[in-house]
């Protein structure tokens, strides 16, 4: 486990190439808040990057212990906000300059409302 307030980096890559990357930093006392920064390289990226990035963010222990997620995600990065709604109960998001502020909720042991578990994807 990562040292509580150290900023961690996660990285999706695509070969050699970093497409998404995050930069998060969890509270020191047991179920206080994670602060998420998520960015993409800029042009195309393969669908389900964004996704995957925040899966990997939400899979980090120590953002599983955390009760709270403050995360934030350029504007129109519609992929990453869609699945940190699906991965946290209660989102509340905001503009702010050029991005997104999404203050949530995140669920005890990784359950979420309907019952799917992390990194499933959603059945239609």
């Amino acid at each position: 486990m990562a040292d509580p307030g150290r900023p961690q980096h996660v990285e999706i890559k695509d070969g050699d190439e970093t497409v998404a990357a995050a930069e998060v930093t969890t509270s020191q006392e047991p179920g206080g808040t994670a602060l998420a920064s998520l960015h993409a390289a800029p042009g195309h990226i393969a669908p389900g990057s964004r996704a995957s990035l925040v899966d990997a963010v939400m899979d980090l222990p120590e953002v599983r212990a955390s009760e709270h997620l403050q995360a934030t995600v350029p504007l129109g990065d519609a992929e990453s906000l869609e699945r940190l709604r699906e991965r946290t109960d209660d989102a509340a998001t905001r503009p702010a300059g050029s991005t997104a502020l999404l203050d949530a909720n995140i669920p005890p042991d990784g359950e979420l409302e309907s019952g799917q578990k992390p990194g499933e994807t959603p059945s239609p």
